[in-house]
């Protein structure tokens, strides 16, 4: 009796420790004070997979067979161009939002990227009174909140008949102008800091060289900040196909409807179909499609830059020795 009762005691003695030395390994793992940090990861990952799911499935949903955006139906390429009256490219409702979007970011463009690398000029060449006052209140358009910016802009366009606000009436025109008006900061900044990280260095060579202003400008200065541009156009794009707000209240009548626009009237209330799933995947793709081919252009000519750099004072150096 003696050593049977005394069995279940010493097994229980034995556990007791290895429960605590598995304990302690948890802990260790956890804590990892000079390792990877784990908890970090682990938290990241699940806000990305919170952020990231959502979406994953409303893009899943616009291959739906059926007309369902909460039962999946089976694989179709239905609601993109598969149905002839209500697929994204055969009802008009959608392919003018996508046109007009994409005629918006086209203007947008062509706008602000040349406003926005001539400002940045400036503000880094102004040297003197109030060019701290400019520099700060370029940045205002950044922190503003949307909401009020649109609300101002309009106040401007509808209330205001000084020339040239009477010049500008809602719709495409009044789009334009605000989208411009928030996206020209974010040009501004990026050819800034490729300003910065070039220095006045060349400029001052080409000069040197005999290189007159404009040509300093032209072929040396232009070339090296060519990455920056390419990379702040897109990103103006990403900005103006994305961009709800500002265009909303801006707009006129339904001719001058977005994507963004047509998805928060239509999503919210009435019958739907995956078709607006395929518009939103649309858009999504296309704005990512944006910031990635900017990161891209900004990584890989940035990198390439000091070959440009070389061939520029090259080039100068025939123009002194002509």
């Amino acid at each position: 009796m003696t050593v049977t009762d005394s069995e279940p005691t010493s097994a229980g003695a034995s556990v007791a420790p290895e429960r605590k030395r598995l304990a302690g390994r948890v802990a260790t793992w956890l804590r990892n004070p000079w390792g990877q940090p784990r908890v970090l990861v682990l938290e990241t990952w699940i806000y990305i997979a919170w952020a990231l799911v959502p979406v994953a499935i409303a893009i899943l949903f616009s291959f739906n067979a059926g007309r369902s955006r909460s039962v999946w139906q089976g694989f179709s390429l239905r609601w993109w161009w598969g149905d002839p009256s209500q697929s994204i490219f055969h009802d008009p409702d959608y392919t003018h939002a996508l046109v007009h979007s994409l005629l918006l970011a086209a203007f947008d463009m062509a706008i602000a990227t040349p406003l926005g690398v001539l400002l940045a000029l400036g503000l880094a060449r102004w040297r003197g009174r109030g060019s701290g006052v400019a520099n700060s209140l370029m940045l205002i358009p950044l922190v503003t909140p949307e909401i009020v910016m649109a609300v101002s802009l309009l106040v401007v366009f509808t209330q205001l008949s000084i020339v040239p606000f009477g010049l500008i009436h809602l719709g495409t025109p009044a789009q334009v102008v605000g989208q411009v008006t928030f996206s020209l900061s974010y040009v501004v900044v990026i050819v800034r800091s490729r300003l910065a990280s070039i220095g006045a260095q060349y400029e001052e060579a080409a000069r040197d060289l005999g290189a007159t202003p404009f040509q300093a400008l032209r072929l040396v200065l232009v070339p090296l900040l060519l990455p920056a541009i390419l990379a702040s156009m897109l990103i103006v794009f990403a900005l103006s196909i994305d961009d709800f707000v500002v265009t909303q209240y801006m707009s006129s009548n339904s001719t001058t409807t977005t994507i963004p626009m047509y998805l928060y009237s239509n999503a919210r209330g009435g019958t739907t179909t995956p078709a607006l799933n395929a518009l939103a995947t649309i858009l999504v793709f296309t704005t990512l499609l944006g910031l990635t081919i900017a990161y891209v252009i900004y990584n890989t000519l940035g990198k390439r830059a000091s070959m440009g750099e070389v061939s520029a004072l090259r080039e100068l150096s025939g123009i002194e020795a002509a």
